[in-house]
């Protein structure tokens, strides 16, 4: 796969249907709403990131920030709860069009995504992942943190945090 000049940058609301169909291609019965998608753009574009390349999004990363430790709360990734100035990030989605797969992009997302979590002075990336991408994620340096309790879509999960401004 040929490598593309990509520029990771902040969402704008401008990307909210690419943003939209990135989420629709790479998940399933699991994939947020557009509206989901526009709210987490408006209340937390500092959180949320997009690869581009030539004018084209080509993947995503989107988050929200909270006190809490127990992220199974399905209403969070409705942005109920999110405090913008809590101690602990939480990525709900990591995506990349299938096309684009495999060239660099996600982990250059990952990447960015980390250092800007430690900008901010968050103490934990907090995630939760289907059973196939453990090993992925533990490559950034994410720990195991036990099953899940979300159901979410149907499928089991697990939790996964990084540790990132730790004294």
């Amino acid at each position: 796969m040929v490598m593309l000049p990509t520029k990771i940058r902040h969402v704008t609301e401008h990307d909210l249907d690419a943003c939209y169909a990135i989420e629709s291609v790479c998940y399933t019965s699991d994939a947020a709403s557009r509206e989901k998608i526009q709210k987490r753009i408006q209340m937390y574009p500092e959180g949320f990131l997009v690869a581009e390349s030539n004018g084209q999004i080509m993947g995503m990363i989107n988050s929200g920030s909270t006190n809490r430790e127990d992220i199974t709360d399905e209403a969070f990734k409705d942005m109920v709860g999110h405090v913008r100035d809590g101690k602990n990030i939480v990525i709900y989605s990591l995506a990349v069009l299938p096309e684009f797969q495999g060239s660099g992009v996600s982990k250059e997302l990952m990447s960015k995504f980390i250092g800007i979590s430690k900008d901010m002075k968050k103490e934990k990336i907090l995630l939760i992942c289907k059973t196939n991408l453990i090993p992925y994620y533990q490559k950034y340096g994410f720990l195991y943190g036990g099953k899940s309790k979300s159901t979410h879509g149907g499928f089991a999960w697990h939790e996964m945090y990084l540790s990132v401004n730790v004294d």
